[in-house]
């Protein structure tokens, strides 16, 4: 998973979850957009997504002067 991706898995996750708190989103789809927060959240801390090892989705960049962050 790319830092691009990561940063904006994290940005959604955060908006998500100030949303919810201030009420803004609320009932079954505040609740389905929480838990959609919260795999953005875990899945930009740990740098991997299920969903792009199943389709083979590669978001890392292709500088070789990038250094490669390791799982």
């Amino acid at each position: 998973m790319g830092a691009v991706d990561r940063v904006i898995r994290f940005t959604i996750a955060v908006v998500i979850g100030i949303l919810y708190y201030k009420g803004v989103i609320a009932g079954t789809a505040g609740i389905v957009l929480l838990v959609v927060g919260i795999v953005f959240l875990l899945t930009s801390l740990v740098s991997v997504c299920p969903l792009y090892s199943l389709f083979r989705l590669n978001t890392r960049s292709s500088n070789p002067e990038q250094p490669e962050v390791r799982k």
